[in-house]
């Protein structure tokens, strides 16, 4: 087997910084990628002092760009990315302060066309079997109970879906 060369501390510096100038990461990223290099503590505490010093790693803006590409491209809801969030080890202050900042009608603006693309899809015998499965899609993104009931509420009272 043949055996890598470790890297130094110098070398995991400059390939963090470049891989933070190309796209966003969170701290709790560069943790694990410094952890798969094989550095040791004090090496990773240093190179984290100084990405962060150098705002190279923002956890505040990586939670606000990283919270409004969820919704606007994939698609989830609030529950989905506080997930996603926490998986990511970003602290509930900085998630919870992103996240109560997005406006219910942000959320709402994706899902009303979700459910209104996903309604004729669904194989049901009676409209109240469409509705919890309807439902349980919505909520399986991650969506709130009161922002899917508000729209099936309104659409069923339009007679939209």
């Amino acid at each position: 087997m043949i055996q890598k060369k470790p890297i130094t501390e110098a070398q995991a510096l400059k390939k963090l910084g470049d891989l933070c100038a190309k796209t966003e990461h969170c701290s709790g990223e560069i943790m694990e990628k410094m952890y798969k290099m094989g550095l040791p503590e004090d090496a990773k505490t240093r190179i984290m002092e100084k990405l962060t010093k150098y705002s190279y790693v923002d956890d505040e803006r990586f939670t606000n760009a990283y919270v409004y590409d969820k919704i606007r491209y994939n698609k989830w809801g609030r529950r989905k990315i506080e997930q996603a969030l926490w998986a990511k080890r970003i602290d509930n202050k900085i998630a919870n302060l992103v996240l109560d900042a997005v406006p219910d009608e942000e959320y709402l603006s994706v899902l009303r066309p979700l459910l209104k693309s996903k309604y004729p899809t669904i194989k049901a015998e009676t409209d109240y079997e469409r509705s919890v499965k309807l439902i349980k899609y919505a909520l399986g993104k991650g969506f709130t109970f009161d922002l899917i009931k508000q729209c099936i509420d309104a659409a069923v009272d339009e007679d939209d879906i």
